[in-house]
């Protein structure tokens, strides 16, 4: 019996690759309504939203500016993609999902792929209908039928052996780094948020945060352990501790420890969340109050990571598109 033909797609959100892809990107991100809901009828929303988009893009550039002028983001993906593949012996493809411009060689490449069975791995350890799934709605709007009817997901793996062991070792060798010791330390694992309302709508994306943040925390037992969430956009009502309140208030909970590292709980790759919002926003005020805070990167090219995403991407735990979508 001949083996079934398998190809992998690793995807991800994208990030700017110059300054001049700032206002597309953003108007991709802020038009798109698994991530942005509105009463508003759908050319209204976006109008609206393209307008905002254009706005904070003059301000959101002097951001990327500071962190180099682009995020890492589109090239960690492809290194991501390219070692993954290798590792597993198997045509790999990328897809961008704010990167517009790379759409129409995505749909190209992945049409010509030579495979039955395309296994899906999205750099997004938390499901959230807002990430995985706008791209599964994407997918199914934008490609063929009978290419999706080849997809086979991995939802998510919050709580993975092997994703907790590469999100530990990281964290370890960074103390190990910066000579801080785990006793004399808080971890403030700071989490993308998002709007109260998704998840009174359903949306698994806090629990799964929460369990893997019980996970890699235990492996800490020494030190102090604190779950928030970052990058609020908008007036609604977003779901807490926010990572900026909890910074106003670390009197309140770093007792007598003496150093806070800040984690990337929800982020597989550095980019603006990272290198910007929490070195700028919260590590600086912090720093000038007399604290020692540090940022520890996120997993990036570590090749435990690559190794990780191998052992999930070979269990028989994936998934059709449908149950991924938004309804």
């Amino acid at each position: 019996m001949s083996k079934m033909k398998t190809a992998l797609l690793v995807i991800n959100f994208g990030g700017p690759r110059d300054l001049d892809e700032v206002p597309d990107f953003l108007e991709a991100l802020l038009t798109d309504k698994d991530v942005i809901r509105t009463p508003l009828p759908g050319f209204l929303q976006d109008l609206f939203f393209k307008k905002i988009a254009r706005k904070r893009s003059v301000r959101v550039a002097k951001d990327y500016g500071m962190i180099g002028g682009k995020s890492p983001i589109f090239e960690d993906t492809e290194w991501v993609g390219s070692s993954l593949g290798e590792a597993m012996q198997l045509p790999t493809i990328c897809f961008h999902r704010y990167l517009r411009k790379t759409h129409k060689a995505f749909i190209e490449k992945i049409s010509l792929l030579d495979a039955e069975e395309i296994l899906v791995f999205p750099l997004f350890p938390q499901f959230s209908y807002a990430t995985t799934g706008s791209i599964a709605r994407w997918f199914c709007k934008n490609l063929s039928s009978s290419i999706c009817k080849k997809l086979r997901w991995i939802p998510s793996y919050p709580t993975h052996e092997k994703y907790v062991e590469a999100f530990t070792q990281n964290t370890k060798e960074f103390l190990a780094e910066k000579k801080l010791k785990e006793e004399e330390t808080v971890l403030l694992f700071s989490a993308h948020g998002l709007p109260e309302s998704f998840i009174k709508e359903g949306d698994p994306y806090q629990k799964e945060c929460e369990a893997s943040f019980q996970k890699i925390s235990s492996h800490f037992p020494k030190a102090s352990s604190l779950l928030s969430y970052q990058s609020k956009f908008g007036r609604a009502q977003w779901i807490t501790p926010s990572t900026i309140d909890m910074c106003n208030q670390v009197k309140n909970w770093i007792g007598e420890k003496k150093h806070i590292v800040f984690l990337p709980l929800s982020f597989t790759s550095d980019h603006i969340e990272t290198l910007f919002e929490i070195e700028q926003e919260y590590l600086a005020p912090l720093k000038e109050a007399g604290y020692s805070a540090h940022r520890c990167p996120a997993l990036g090219r570590r090749e435990d990571w690559v190794q990780a995403m191998k052992s999930i991407l070979s269990e028989d735990s994936k998934v059709r598109t449908c149950c991924l979508i938004r309804r």
